[in-house]
């Protein structure tokens, strides 16, 4: 003993000596150089001079160590009391789970701590399960999973934990404190020395891309190996959706910040620490050693899952009934009841205020309307609708670079735009800009690339060929020539392609209208059209423009492998001289499979070169109509595009003010109207006073009179309303006696029909005369006791009551 006494002293006389050398070096290095110096005398001028230079000094205030949620963000004094304290039943449920988290260390030391019950915003510790509480939200959207997910990873940001390994974080790391600033010499430096620092600076800047090359040579090595040093010991968190309930065939994962769901079989997902929901805490006992692959999820197991609290609604292992008889007995079950009695713990109510989303909130979904989430090489942008002016709600950003400096592209997705621009794709390096819309459009444009909004430059435009009527499914344009694609047209045009020539005239501003391009050649391709034979159905045809020639190309034959061609030589149909041309063998040039006799006549031939004389003539008029058409769409694009208008939908009110001041005016005149009807029901004077001169006061003798008319006007009501009971009375007893008189007149020829219908009317008829009796009686009853009422009314009527006083 006395050894190890001695030993223990050793070891603090030689902490003190550590400690008091520590302290040393720290006083040395917090003084002044003047009072470092051995036997150096402060004076009172180094005193000033020392406390003049402290007194320049400006140290920025350093931010105190706080928890994550921060005290600027959340009030914690508005909040309610359950988040600032806890109940008796929560604490209890502290202490089980702490126990449980014991025995859990002690059982498995090698795993890591249980994430059981992380501090609250007012630091209050909390167990996991009870800050869920279930709520039923009145938007079908939040009914389905995926668009749930999506709603809640648009309002959820990534934050990554400062240490990746704990996922209870409760301070972050202080933001050093900036550097001393001093105030720069005067510049002294001569013009050669500061071409000798360009030149250095040109050098170091040299070298430092030459070492972010290399680093990024480097980073790319490291992607490549795909080598990860903390690989399977990240902290994540997800949902689990176990099958059974709603009509889930199989479990399957969320990630709550990208609302994608994965099988559990996928191989990103490498173990599971454990489970909670509102009712209970599970912990995985099932070794992970080949991920989640073959993870049981059968929750009632206590093999597979430990569970925290026994007296939980929580499922149970399913067991077959020679099972449930071998392992439990009629006095087991007694015991066992009586045992679940005194160890069950019902899980306490949740501490958070139920969730409550306004229709602005649910609208505007990301946190003050925008989001943005950093990729590798890429960052994507969300905005709630309308919060943009041109309809804008999300981008997409590809970069070359890891430090996002360079873009390569941009993915530009709209809502609500009155143009039906759906989608925007941009090519930062080509500058390709492609055009998305959805149906609806003016000239129904479905899809628009371009590269410049400028006239008979390359763009490519396609429609939807069900909203035209001349079957344009894609139009392609270059500064010489113009491809059309046709479908589903009468003539069984398919294919148009246009050569243009260099203009001959020059103007400031060259356009298809004011100065149209020539037109060198026009091809033409046509589908098969079964009602003609192949030898006369073109599939190709071409005008040659310039060289006034004209070339077919027929379709071929079944089971033929060539096809009839022919080419026509088109002149003038006069010569110099005035006279007309006579059509000549040499016009004509064909090769026909079959040759037939009428093909070689010529007035065949004439015929044939009349009539491609007047389609040429329409193919160059609807060429010329497409050029138009181009510049009347580019015309359109850019007044949509500067204008960008939005629709809104007539059940927008919050947004559609034309909507919104007609309601307005609506429910106005209605309000007005509901209390003029109230006012003219309740004021049983106003027919009364009416007849007085307006503004006038009353009298006593007037009062008087008003007061007998009204009960006169009222009796007589009374009166004529009995008189009224007593008329339908009276009518249908009368109409009742004639029909008993004509059956008994008719009673021997009458058949069985005509009986049921007398007899029905007889029934019918006693009813509306016993009603009309109880009425008539009911209403000599209530009639006195209306008129006194009146009367009273009319005495206690605050216009009257002080001259019906005085008269009394």
């Amino acid at each position: 003993m006395e050894v190890l006494k001695e030993k223990v002293e050793e070891e603090e006389a030689a902490e003190r000596e550590e400690a008091a050398e520590r302290a040393e070096r720290g006083e040395k290095i917090m003084r002044p150089p003047e009072v470092q110096q051995e036997g150096t005398i402060m004076t009172q001028e180094m005193l000033r001079d020392l406390e003049k230079r402290l007194s320049e000094i400006e140290i920025t205030n350093v931010p105190e160590r706080g928890s994550i949620i921060t005290k600027d963000t959340i009030d914690t004094f508005k909040l309610p009391l359950s988040y600032q304290s806890n109940t008796l039943k929560e604490e209890h449920l502290l202490q089980v789970a702490d126990n449980f988290s014991l025995q859990y260390s002690h059982l498995c030391p090698d795993r890591v701590p249980l994430f059981l019950h992380p501090l609250n915003e007012c630091n209050v510790p909390k167990f996991v399960s009870t800050t869920i509480r279930p709520t039923l939200m009145p938007y079908p959207e939040l009914y389905n999973w995926d668009s749930c997910a999506q709603f809640v990873a648009d309002f959820l940001s990534m934050v990554p934990l400062s240490d990746p390994l704990k996922p209870i974080v409760q301070e972050k790391e202080m933001a050093p404190p900036k550097k001393y600033s001093i105030k720069p010499p005067r510049d002294l430096s001569s013009k050669f020395e500061r071409e000798q620092e360009m030149k250095k600076q040109k050098e170091i800047k040299a070298e430092e891309e030459r070492r972010l090359r290399e680093e990024e040579a480097c980073l790319q090595e490291v992607e490549n190996a795909n080598t990860d040093p903390l690989h399977g010991l990240r902290v994540y968190s997800w949902v689990l959706v176990l099958s059974g309930k709603r009509e889930v065939p199989e479990s399957f994962f969320i990630d709550p910040f990208t609302a994608r769901s994965y099988s559990t079989q996928d191989n990103h997902f490498l173990g599971i620490e454990s489970l909670w929901n509102h009712k209970n805490y599970w912990v995985n006992m099932q070794d992970c050693w080949n991920g989640c692959k073959d993870l049981v999820f059968d929750l009632g197991d206590p093999v597979r899952w430990e569970y925290l609290l026994l007296g939980t609604d929580k499922p149970h292992l399913s067991l077959t009934e020679d099972d449930d008889n071998d392992l439990i007995d009629d006095d087991d079950v007694e015991n066992l009841d009586k045992e679940e009695e005194d160890k069950s713990f019902d899980m306490p109510h949740s501490w958070v205020e139920q969730i409550e989303i306004s229709p602005e909130a649910f609208e505007t979904r990301c946190p003050n309307g925008m989001k943005v989430i950093q990729y590798k090489r890429a960052k994507l942008e969300k905005w709630t609708p309308y919060l943009n002016e041109n309809g804008l709600v999300c981008r997409l950003s590809t970069y070359e670079d890891l430090e996002c400096t360079k873009t390569l592209e941009t993915q530009e997705w709209y809502q609500n735009r009155e143009d039906m621009l759906e989608l925007k794709h941009t090519n930062k390096i080509t500058g390709l800009i492609i055009d998305y819309f959805k149906p609806g459009h003016p000239q129904a444009l479905r899809v628009h690339s371009y590269v410049s909004m400028q006239p008979e430059m390359d763009r490519v435009m396609e429609f939807y060929e069900k909203a035209r009527v001349d079957g344009l499914i894609k139009r392609e344009e270059t500064p010489h020539t113009m491809t059309e694609y046709y479908q589903e047209r009468a003539d069984f045009l398919s294919y148009r392609h246009v050569n243009f020539g260099p203009r001959v005239k020059k103007l400031a501003l060259n356009s298809a209208e004011s100065n149209p391009r020539p037109m060198v050649k026009i091809t033409e391709r046509f589908f098969r059209n079964p009602a003609k034979p192949a030898d006369e159905d073109v599939a190709e045809r071409v005008f040659l423009i310039l060289e006034e020639r004209v070339q077919l190309r027929y379709h071929c034959r079944e089971d033929y492998i060539t096809a009839s061609k022919r080419e026509f030589l088109q002149h003038t149909e006069v010569d110099s001289k005035g006279n007309k041309i006579i059509m000549t063998p040499d016009m004509c040039v064909s090769f026909e499979v079959e040759p037939m006799d009428y093909t070689k006549k010529l007035l065949y031939q004439y015929e044939a070169m009349m009539q491609l004389k007047n389609e040429e003539k329409v193919s160059r008029h609807q060429a010329w109509e497409s050029e138009l058409e181009v510049l009347e769409i580019l015309k359109l694009r850019e007044e949509e595009e500067e204008a960008h208008t939005l629709t809104i939908s007539i059940y927008d009110t919050k947004r559609n003010e034309k909507s919104k001041e007609y309601r307005e005016t609506l429910e106005r005149v209605m309000h007005e109207e509901r209390l003029r009807q109230v006012e003219a029901q309740l004021d049983y004077l106003a027919p009364f006073l009416a007849q007085l001169p307006p503004g006038e006061k009353l009298t006593h003798g007037q009062a008087m009179r008003l007061k007998d008319e009204c009960l006169n006007d009222f009796k007589q009501r009374l009166i004529d309303k009995a008189n009224l009971i007593q008329a339908r009375f009276e009518k249908e007893t009368q109409e009742l006696q004639k029909q008993q008189q004509w059956y008994q007149e008719n009673q021997v020829t009458l058949t069985a029909r005509d009986e049921d219908l007398y007899l029905s009317y007889c029934s019918q008829a006693m009813f509306r005369i016993r009603i009309l009796e109880q009425r008539l009686s009911r209403h000599k009853e209530l009639a006195p006791l209306k008129y006194l009422a009146l009367e009273e009314k009319l005495h206690k009527d605050p216009r009257l009551v002080e001259l019906l006083r005085i008269f009394v």
